[in-house]
């Protein structure tokens, strides 16, 4: 029985997206505005594919991932608070990537500055108590770059990045993290 369990698989070592391989996880938040930004930064380039749903999405490059089109990786995944104001973080962590050379180019030619690949979704937490007067400048593109720069294997779960400010309905909601390590020993992360 103990040798049938152990062949289905287990939790990786630390349990979080980032036992796979090349992943990083960097969040950053805004107590004052009860908000936040959370960047998946993989090392290299990474195939992905997306399933937008629901009533209002809020997203922005995810388009460029459907089957029909040119672009088949990604060179991070970024989720916000801020509903709409919140696409501004992957804006920022464009702007990251592409001062480090980061990016899809069609032709490389001297000058002109890869194109990084970011889909970006966002939630609705404007209405959560935090305080939101912030005029022509929402904190999104700031929280984005700082959360790029900080990215790492090891990041805290619940109330922070992406999660600060997230609710369902009356419950507090927040960002949650998960590894699998399968019999075979492929990684899978969530």
């Amino acid at each position: 029985m103990e040798r049938h369990a152990a062949s289905r698989g287990h939790p990786g070592p630390l349990n979080l997206i980032t036992d796979v391989e090349g992943l990083r996880v960097g969040q950053a938040d805004d107590a004052q505005a009860c908000t936040g930004v959370t960047v998946i930064l993989p090392d290299d380039r990474v195939a992905a594919a997306v399933d937008v749903r629901g009533g209002g999405p809020g997203t922005r490059d995810t388009d460029a991932l459907g089957a029909s089109c040119l672009v088949r990786s990604v060179d991070a995944v970024v989720l916000s608070g801020g509903s709409v104001y919140g696409l501004a973080a992957g804006d920022g962590v464009a702007a990251w990537l592409g001062a480090r050379d980061r990016g899809f180019t069609l032709l490389r030619q001297p000058g002109v500055p890869p194109s990084p690949i970011v889909p970006t979704a966002v939630l609705y937490d404007l209405a959560n108590g935090g305080d939101k007067r912030w005029g022509e400048t929402p904190p999104y593109r700031e929280l984005a770059l700082r959360a790029a720069t900080h990215a790492d294997k090891h990041f805290p779960l619940g109330t922070c990045g992406a999660g600060f400010g997230a609710a369902a309905g009356a419950l507090k909601g927040g960002l949650g993290s998960a590894s699998y390590v399968t019999h075979d020993g492929m990684t899978v992360g969530a």
